[in-house]
């Protein structure tokens, strides 16, 4: 389905409210279509609040969007930002070095709560010197998260053994988040033993994707965290629909089933793990 085809379709009505507030460790409000939740980033929030999600990260994927998510974290209480050059957009760059520095100055402002999306992208590269690109890009924001200590949050697609190996040659920084968790269950189990933070979108709802509700069975309660990639990874049963914050209700009742635990109990503990990843918000 083309991107598109996913905004002209309407908006899926509300979920019932969490139990709990929680987060939504992962959104791009950039590009959330008014048909969403309002284009807006404040009519983003209200939706989001009115459902129990009274916290949003605000993803970066270039300098442009980075420098947006801080202008709106430093209006928005409920909102803190992350800042990066996605794996596929930074090697396209005329000038990879330039943008890295504008990214390394954006990590040190105090809404600036963390790195990325940063890491590898296999399903959409083109090349042996795109994927050097990209290498080259994921070690610099490594670097970055290490130099301000703060968390690094990793896009990871069809690239499980090089995102390793990559974080093993530079040393990881202290907080690692995985980013839609996109692994297996020995994935998932070796990510949790280097004690990264697992994050799972509406993928998990996918009728097909037993492998990742195996995954996020076994991630414990202090490594979890829930997103929407919103506009995108709508969950069931709206999946083809735009996303947006206010949805994060269906991938928490679908989370709680997997992991047996009272809904109540599990926002407590993710938004505990937000805190302590992201956090604290005002």
């Amino acid at each position: 389905m083309r991107d598109t085809d996913r905004m002209e379709r309407p908006a899926p009505p509300a979920p019932e409210p969490l139990p709990r507030p929680v987060l939504d460790s992962h959104v791009h409000l950039d590009i959330v279509g008014s048909d969403g939740a309002g284009a807006s980033p404040e009519a983003q929030v209200e939706a989001a609040r009115a459902v129990g999600v009274d916290r949003l990260v605000q993803v970066g994927i270039d300098v442009e969007s980075s420098r947006w998510g801080i202008t709106v974290a430093e209006k928005n209480p409920a909102v803190v930002a992350t800042v990066a050059l996605h794996p596929n957009d930074g090697p396209r760059l005329a000038d990879l070095d330039a943008a890295l520095a504008e990214i390394s100055a954006m990590a040190e402002h105090e809404r600036c709560r963390g790195i990325g999306e940063t890491g590898l992208d296999f399903f959409r590269t083109t090349g042996p010197a795109e994927l050097a690109a990209q290498e080259r890009s994921f070690r610099a924001h490594i670097a970055i998260a290490k130099r301000v200590g703060k968390p690094l949050v990793i896009h990871d697609r069809d690239a499980h053994a090089d995102v390793l190996r990559v974080l093993d040659d530079e040393g990881a920084p202290e907080t690692v988040v995985l980013h839609c968790f996109s692994g297996d269950a020995d994935f998932a189990a070796e990510c949790v033993r280097r004690g990264y933070v697992l994050s799972f979108a509406g993928t998990v709802t996918f009728k097909n994707a037993v492998g990742l509700r195996e995954a996020a069975r076994l991630t414990p309660l202090t490594q979890l965290l829930v997103e929407t990639d919103a506009p995108f990874l709508t969950p069931t049963p709206h999946r083809g629909a735009p996303n947006a914050s206010y949805l994060i209700p269906l991938t928490m009742r679908a989370l709680a089933e997997v992991k047996e635990v009272p809904l109540a109990d599990l926002c407590d503990a993710i938004s505990a793990t937000g805190d302590r990843v992201f956090g604290p918000w005002p």
